[in-house]
């Protein structure tokens, strides 16, 4: 399969014939599709749809594409969509505060080239993690925010992000709220990841309360951030099975194992356009 190809993602209303006027329109230009995949969602009577194709002989040229599929189809369909290119590798942004098992597993990764990311920077509100970014040559930018500043400091990672053209954020265990704006700023381009007790378990010490408990599963997941507190659109969750045997140490142990894996597979899924979001729901494809 060549390299260079165009991933479009859309969604619309459920209608006859979507999947053949797009799939007309990239033959028609010389394009050769080497992924496609579609849901019907009856409930809301959506359809949606990842399609990807060679580009190598399309005749619209790449800056172009984009006009000619919202001139000659989205606007006549109603089609919601965004169009990527594989040969642009996004920037990601890595937030943490103190724990460094996520921001670890991320940095092994993009290192490997398994994820396939720049991670132009890495912002805490700690100095803790420094040295682990230092090892890997990434520049930290720590931010002292409290309650009074809160306003301010976003403002400054606000522009930070712009001025680094960040395409998205993780939020690899960042200790701290995001107020509505920062949120707003960037819709459906933060990825969080926490253990999945809520709201079962709130506090500071879910896995001591779910140990007093004594549950027999724990998980993880992974979301994209809105104003509605850890509600957002879930990409990823994964639970492992946990017994009286196991001490808070071991559940903290297992815990921190799952939200590795699971926010691994929610990035992965996001840099490779695998996904899309329709009101508080992932559609995610194959």
């Amino acid at each position: 399969m060549s390299t260079n190809t165009a991933i479009l993602l859309m969604h619309c209303p459920d209608q006859k014939g979507i999947i053949s006027y797009t799939t007309q329109f990239i033959h028609e230009n010389q394009g050769n599709i080497v992924y496609l995949d579609q849901h019907v969602d009856r409930d809301e009577n959506r359809f949606y749809m990842r399609v990807e194709f060679e580009l190598d002989a399309f005749l619209i040229p790449k800056d172009k594409i984009e006009d000619y599929f919202n001139t000659l189809l989205a606007q006549k369909y109603n089609m919601t969509y965004k169009l990527y290119f594989s040969d642009k590798v996004p920037n990601m942004a890595l937030f943490v505060t103190k724990m460094s098992h996520c921001l670890y597993d991320i940095l092994s990764r993009a290192d490997s080239g398994e994820l396939k990311v720049n991670i132009p920077m890495i912002v805490s509100n700690h100095q803790t993690l420094k040295k682990v970014a230092d090892k890997f040559n990434i520049p930290f930018y720590h931010f002292d925010i409290n309650k009074s500043n809160k306003e301010e400091v976003e403002a400054e990672q606000i522009k930070l992000m712009k001025e680094n053209n960040i395409d998205f954020i993780v939020l690899a265990r960042y200790m701290q709220i995001l107020s509505e704006n920062f949120i707003e700023t960037f819709p459906a381009k933060i990825i969080n990841i926490h253990h999945s007790f809520l709201p079962a378990f709130v506090g500071a010490k879910p896995y001591h309360a779910a140990h007093e408990r004594g549950v027999k599963i724990i998980g993880a997941t992974s979301h994209y951030v809105t104003t509605d507190l850890d509600a957002g659109p879930i990409i990823e969750q994964d639970v492992a099975k946990v017994s009286h045997k196991d001490t808070v140490k071991e559940l903290i142990r297992k815990g921190k194992d799952l939200e590795k894996i699971v926010l691994s597979r929610a990035l992965y899924k996001h840099v490779n356009r695998k996904l899309l979001t329709y009101k508080n729901k992932t559609i995610i494809f194959d």
